[in-house]
C-alpha cells in the first residue's frame, strides 16, 4: 500500500496503514504540507518561502529552502516508497505520490462524483491543523478550505431538498464552529436545525452569532441570516389566527423603491461598504469614484440595499449618464423624482431651481435614500441633493440622504466623502468568479481561477465577463480561458460577453479627452514600465514637463490613470487592461516610426538621468563604460531636482528602469538596453537587489549577443560576474574556480573593443580566483598587471581594486605590506568620492590591524565601517564588518561575539551571500565548540563546509574542515574527524598551480 498522507486535518502519514510520526522540524512539516497541497504542481523557491516562512520570508534566504528540501528528501527516503518522489529543477520543487495517496485527491474525486457526505467524512479538522509554519492566507490553503466549505453547503442543500436535514447537521456544525463569522455557513446551519425541528436551538445560535458580530466586528447579521431568522419567527406564529405573519401580503408599497436589483454574487468591498454606510449615518454625501468597470454601481446598489431599512420613506435612483456625450438633464431627473414622491405632474414647475426647491420640500419630513449613479460633475448633482449637508444632529428628526457614483471624484460637493475604488484583490476576484460559476467548477481548477483573476487585473467587470463566457461554455476549462487571456493582443477581445465589454468601458472615458491628452495616453500605453513620472510622459510625447503634468492629471480625472501617491515626486500607473487599450489605440492611430521615436525618447530620458545618477551612487569601482544610444536631455532645473538625491531617484525608478531595459532589448534597441541595465549596477549592489541585477542582465545580454554588440556583451558580462561571484546560492559548485575562466574570457572581450579600463577590471577578477585557488604568486602578478593598466589609462577605481586584491594575496604572510596596500586603497577610494569602497577599505584595514594584534584599532575601524554601511543601507558591507568584528570579539573572549555573528548570519541567509554565510556559520561553530555545545558546533560547521565546497575557496574550506574535525572529535566521532582532517591536509598540501596554498587570505577576504 505504501505511504499515504492526510491533509484534511492535522498532517497524518501512514505507511502500509501504520501511523508514522511526521518530521520533528516545523520547517520540514511545513514544506511537506505545502508540496502535498500543490498535488504535483511545481512550487518555486520564492513561493515556498512565502508559504512556509510567511512574515519571516524576508529574513530567510533561499538557501534555507534548499537545505530544508535536502533534509526532507532524506526523511522521505527512509520509507522506501518509490511512488513518492521529491524532485527539483530551475523552476522549483514538486512532490509526486501515488494516485490515491493523499486524502485531498480522494476528497476532490468524491465531490466531483456528487457525494459530499463521503467527501466530508474524510475531514478530521482544518486543513493541516497545527502546522504553525504554513501561511494560511495563501491561495493554496484557502482554495482547499473553500472546497470544504462548498462541499458542506452542497451537502446542506441536498439534505434540505431530500427532507433529511439531520444527516448534514454534524458536518455543517463542525465547520460553522471553526468559522464563527461565516454568515452563509451559519445561515444554512440555522435552516438545517429548523427543518430538523430544533428551532429553539437555531434561535440560540442566531443570538450567539449576532452577539459575536456586534461585539467583535460592530455589525449586524447580513440579509441572508436575517431572512432565516424571520422565517424562524414566522414558524413560531403559525397557530395564531387573525394576525399577520412576517410573510403576509401588505399590499403595494407606499414609498418609491427604484433601486436596481442587488447583485447576488456581490463580492468583497466590505471596508468600502462600511465607509459608505458610516458617511450616510453621519449625514455626509458618499461619492464612490473609480475607473470604468471597477464596480462603482455594484457597490452603490449593494450598499443602498444594505441601508434600505434605514430609509422607510423610499429609495430613488437615477442614471445620470455622466460618461455619455449628452449627460442626463438634472431638470428631467427631478421631474421623475417628484412624480415618484407623489407630486401631481401638472404642478411640477418648469424652472430647474423651482423643481429643486419643491423636491427638497417633499423630502423635508421623510427619510429617503437617493442614489445618483454615473454622475458627470458637481454642477449636475447639486440640484439633486435632498438638502445641504451640514452638521447633522442624529436626533434632529427625519433626514434623507444621497449616494453618488462617478468617474471623477466630485469632492467639491458639499459634505462629500470620497470612497475611491480600486481593483479587487486576488482572493476576492476568485471569490467573485466562484459565485458566478459555482464552487465545484472553480474548485476543480484553482490555478486556472487564480490566473483568470490575475489577468483580469482585479477589475470586477472583467472578472464578470470572464465568468459569463465560461458559464456559457460549460465544456471549456478555466485554464483554456486563462491561456487565451495571456495573449495581450487578444485579451480585450476575449473580455467581451453579450452587452458587456471592457473595451467599451474604456472608450467612454477616452471620448471626452482633449486630442493632445489622448495622444499622450496612447503613447504611454506603449511603455512596459509599471509606473512612470511626469518627465517620462514629457519625453515620450515630446511636450514640456508642465504640459505633461496637466495631461496626466486630466487622465487621472478621467480614471484612465492612477496616481500612485508617491512623494515628493508624483508617479502614475495604468491598470493592466487600460494599458492594453491605450496600446491598441496607439497601434491604430500612430505609424510605427512615430511609436518607435516616442519610445526612443523615453528610453533616452531614463538613460540621461541614470547615467548621471550612477556617477553619484557609491558602489563597485568598475570603469564606467557607456554606449552610443541617443540621450534625451531634460531641462536643467528638472534634472537638478530629480537628482538631488540620486539613490532616492533610483529607489523610485528602478522597477521602471528594469522594465525599460528589457523592452528596449526586445525591440532591438540594444545599445539603450545594455546601458540602462549597466547604469543600475552600483545601486543594485548597495541595495542588495541581486535578483533584479542578475535577471535583467541575463535578459539583455542575450539581445547583445544576438545583435553582435561586443561592447554591451562585455559590460553586462562583467556585471554578471560581479553579482554571481559573491551572491551565488549555496547549491552551486566551485564558484571561485569557475571565476578564472569567466574573467579571462571577459579580458579578451574588452581587448577586442579596445577598452583597457575594462581589461583592468577583468584582471582583478582573475586575481580573486587565483587567490581562492591558493595560487598566490600568480594572483600577485595578475593584480600588478591590472594596477599598471589602470594607472596608465586613468582608472582610479581600478587602481583601488588592484591594491585591495594585492593586499588579500599577501594575507598573513606579509601583514605590513597588506596594510600598506590597503592604506592606498583607502586613499584612492576617498579621492574618487566612493564612500561604499571607502567603507570596504576601512573594513579590510580593521581586519588586518586586528590580525596584527592591534585589536583596539581593529575594532575602531570595523565599527566605523559598520556605521558607514548602515548609513547607506549596504547590507553586504554591513555583514562583512559584523563578521570581522565577531572574529575579533571571539578572539578576545568578548560576549558580543555570538550576537554579532548571528546578525551577520541573518543578512547572509536573506540575501544568499554564500561567503558571508559560510564565514558566519564557522564563527558560530567555533563559539559552540568553546562553550562545549558539541552538537550545535557540528551542525553549524557541517553547513559551513558545505557552503565552502560550493564556493571553491581552498584555504577557507581547509580551515573549516579542521574546525569540524575538532568538533567531531569532541563529539566522540573519531572516524569522521580523521576523514575530514585528511581532506584538510590534502587541500593545504596540494596548492594548485603556481605557488603555495595561502592559508591567510581568510583574514582579509571580501567581494570584488
Amino acid at each position: 500500500m505504501g505511504m499515504t498522507f492526510g491533509l484534511l486535518g492535522p498532517l497524518a502519514i501512514d505507511v502500509d496503514s501504520a501511523p508514522q510520526t511526521p518530521p520533528r522540524a516545523a520547517v520540514l512539516r511545513g514544506l511537506l504540507g505545502a508540496l502535498l497541497l500543490a498535488e504535483g504542481e511545481r512550487l518555486s523557491v520564492g513561493r515556498l518561502l512565502e508559504l512556509v516562512w510567511a512574515e519571516q520570508a524576508d529574513h530567510v534566504g533561499r538557501g534555507a529552502v534548499h537545505t530544508g528540501m535536502s533534509r526532507l528528501r532524506t526523511w522521505l527516503s527512509r520509507f522506501g516508497d518509490a511512488s513518492v518522489v521529491l524532485d527539483s529543477d530551475a523552476q522549483g520543487y514538486r512532490l509526486t505520490t501515488g494516485p490515491a495517496a493523499v486524502d485531498l485527491a480522494r476528497f476532490r474525486r468524491l465531490t466531483a462524483d456528487g457525494d459530499p457526505a463521503a467527501a466530508l467524512g474524510l475531514r478530521r479538522g482544518p486543513v493541516l491543523a497545527g502546522l504553525e509554519r504554513l501561511n494560511r492566507a495563501d491561495p493554496l490553503v484557502t482554495s482547499v478550505e473553500d472546497e470544504v466549505r462548498a462541499a458542506a453547503l452542497s451537502l446542506a442543500r441536498t439534505a434540505l431538498a431530500d427532507g433529511t436535514p439531520r444527516t448534514a447537521v454534524p458536518a455543517v456544525t463542525a465547520l460553522a464552529d471553526e468559522h464563527p463569522f461565516d454568515e452563509p455557513l451559519h445561515a444554512v446551519l440555522l435552516e438545517l436545525m429548523a427543518a430538523d425541528g430544533r428551532a429553539a436551538e437555531a434561535l440560540r445560535r442566531f443570538q450567539a452569532l449576532r452577539g459575536r458580530l456586534s461585539e467583535e466586528l460592530g455589525i449586524e447579521p447580513g440579509e441572508q441570516v436575517q431572512k432565516v431568522f424571520l422565517a424562524l419567527l414566522s414558524h413560531g406564529s403559525h397557530g395564531s389566527h387573525g394576525r399577520e405573519g412576517p410573510g403576509a401580503d401588505l399590499g403595494p408599497p407606499r414609498a418609491p423603491s427604484q433601486l436596481p436589483p442587488d447583485l447576488p454574487d456581490f463580492t468583497g468591498r466590505e471596508e468600502q461598504v462600511q465607509a459608505v454606510l458610516a458617511a450616510l449615518a453621519d449625514g455626509r454625501v458618499p461619492v464612490i469614484a473609480g475607473m470604468g468597470g471597477i464596480g462603482k454601481t455594484a457597490l452603490a446598489v449593494h450598499t443602498a440595499h444594505r441601508a434600505a431599512a434605514d430609509y422607510p420613506d423610499g429609495r430613488l435612483y437615477a442614471d445620470l449618464r455622466g460618461a455619455d456625450e449628452t449627460p442626463a438633464d438634472p431638470a428631467r431627473v427631478l421631474a421623475g423624482f417628484l412624480r415618484a414622491l407623489g407630486a401631481d405632474a401638472r404642478e411640477i414647475p418648469e424652472a430647474l431651481d423651482e423643481r429643486s426647491a419643491l423636491y427638497r420640500t417633499l423630502l423635508a419630513d421623510r427619510r429617503v435614500l437617493v442614489l445618483l449613479d454615473n454622475a458627470a460633475g458637481e454642477q449636475q448633482v447639486r440640484p439633486l441633493l435632498p438638502s445641504t449637508p451640514a452638521h447633522h444632529d442624529a436626533g434632529a428628526g427625519p433626514r434623507s440622504a444621497v449616494l453618488v457614483t462617478g468617474r471623477a471624484p466630485l469632492t467639491a460637493l458639499p459634505g462629500a466623502h470620497l470612497v475611491d475604488l480600486a481593483e479587487l484583490d486576488t482572493g476576492h476576484a476568485q471569490t467573485l468568479l466562484r459565485r458566478i460559476l459555482g464552487d465545484r467548477r472553480v474548485a476543480a481548477e484553482p490555478f486556472g481561477a487564480a490566473a483568470i483573476a490575475e489577468l483580469c487585473g482585479g477589475m470586477p467587470l472583467a472578472v464578470r465577463i470572464a465568468g459569463a463566457r465560461l458559464a456559457a461554455r460549460p465544456r471549456w476549462t478555466l485554464t483554456r480561458l486563462a491561456d487565451l487571456l495571456r495573449d495581450e493582443r487578444r485579451r480585450l477581445d476575449e473580455l467581451a460577453a453579450g452587452d458587456l465589454a471592457v473595451r467599451t468601458a474604456f472608450a467612454v472615458g477616452c471620448a471626452r479627452l482633449s486630442e493632445p491628452t489622448r495622444r499622450t495616453f496612447r503613447l504611454l500605453g506603449l511603455l512596459e514600465a509599471p509606473d512612470f513620472a511626469p518627465w517620462t510622459a514629457a519625453a515620450l510625447a515630446d511636450v514640456p514637463p508642465q504640459e505633461a503634468e496637466r495631461q496626466l492629471e486630466e487622465l487621472v480625472d478621467a480614471q484612465l490613470l492612477q496616481d500612485t501617491g508617491a512623494q515628493p515626486h508624483p508617479r502614475y500607473r495604468f491598470h493592466d487592461l487600460v494599458r492594453l487599450y491605450a496600446r491598441e489605440d496607439a497601434e491604430a492611430a500612430d505609424d510605427p516610426a512615430v511609436r518607435s521615436a516616442a519610445l526612443e525618447r523615453a528610453f533616452g530620458a531614463w538613460l540621461w538621468l541614470a547615467e548621471q545618477a550612477a556617477d553619484q551612487v557609491p558602489g563597485p569601482c568598475l570603469a564606467p563604460i557607456h554606449g552610443d544610444a541617443p540621450r534625451h536631455p531634460l531641462p536643467s532645473a528638472v534634472t537638478a531636482a530629480l537628482l538631488d538625491d540620486p539613490t532616492a531617484w533610483f529607489d523610485a525608478e528602478q522597477p521602471a528602469l528594469n522594465a525599460s531595459a528589457r523592452q528596449a532589448a526586445a525591440l532591438g534597441m540594444v545599445a539603450a538596453a545594455w546601458d540602462l541595465a549597466a547604469c543600475q549596477e552600483k545601486y543594485c549592489d548597495v541595495r542588495g537587489l541581486y535578483d533584479d541585477w542578475r535577471t535583467t542582465h541575463l535578459a539583455v545580454l542575450e539581445a547583445c549577443r544576438t545583435a553582435g554588440d561586443v561592447r554591451g556583451t562585455a559590460v553586462l558580462t562583467r556585471g554578471l560576474i560581479e553579482v554571481t561571484t559573491w551572491t551565488t546560492p549555496t547549491d552551486s559548485t566551485q564558484t571561485m574556480v569557475s571565476l578564472e575562466g569567466r574573467a579571462r574570457q571577459l579580458e579578451r572581450m574588452f581587448e577586442q573593443v579596445a577598452e583597457p579600463r575594462g581589461t583592468a577590471d577583468a584582471l582583478v577578477l582573475t586575481a580573486w580566483s587565483l587567490v581562492a585557488q591558493g595560487r598566490a604568486r600568480e594572483a600577485l602578478d595578475t593584480a600588478h598587471q591590472a594596477l599598471d593598466l589602470a594607472t596608465l589609462h586613468d582608472h582610479p577605481g581600478g587602481r583601488a581594486r588592484a591594491h585591495q586584491i594585492i593586499a588579500v594575496a599577501h594575507g598573513e604572510t606579509d601583514l605590513d605590506r597588506a596594510i600598506e596596500h590597503l592604506t592606498e586603497t583607502l586613499r584612492l577610494a576617498r579621492s574618487i568620492g566612493n564612500t561604499r569602497f571607502e567603507a570596504t577599505a576601512i573594513q579590510f584595514l580593521g581586519a588586518a590591524h586586528g590580525r596584527a594584534g592591534r585589536v583596539e584599532l581593529g575594532c575602531e575601524l570595523l565599527s566605523r565601517s559598520l556605521a558607514m554601511a548602515r548609513s547607506f543601507q549596504d547590507r553586504y558591507v554591513e555583514a562583512f564588518s559584523l563578521l570581522y568584528l565577531a572574529t575579533l570579539y571571539a578572539a578576545t573572549g568578548d560576549d558580543r561575539a555570538r550576537p554579532t555573528a548571528e546578525a551577520a548570519l541573518v543578512i547572509a541567509r536573506r540575501l544568499d551571500l554564500g561567503h558571508h554565510l559560510a564565514q558566519a556559520l564557522g564563527i558560530l561553530g567555533e563559539l559552540d565548540l568553546a562553550a562545549g555545545e558539541h552538537a550545535a558546533a557540528v551542525a553549524h560547521l557541517e553547513e559551513s563546509v558545505l557552503v565552502w565546497r560550493a564556493r571553491g575557496w581552498r584555504s577557507f574550506l581547509a580551515g573549516a574542515l579542521r574546525t569540524l574535525a575538532r568538533a567531531y572529535e569532541a563529539s566522540g566521532l573519531t572516524e569522521s574527524a580523521e576523514r575530514v582532517l585528511e581532506e584538510a591536509r590534502e587541500l593545504s598540501g596540494t596548492p594548485g598551480r603556481g605557488g603555495a596554498a595561502n592559508g591567510g587570505t581568510d583574514a582579509l577576504t571580501h567581494g570584488c
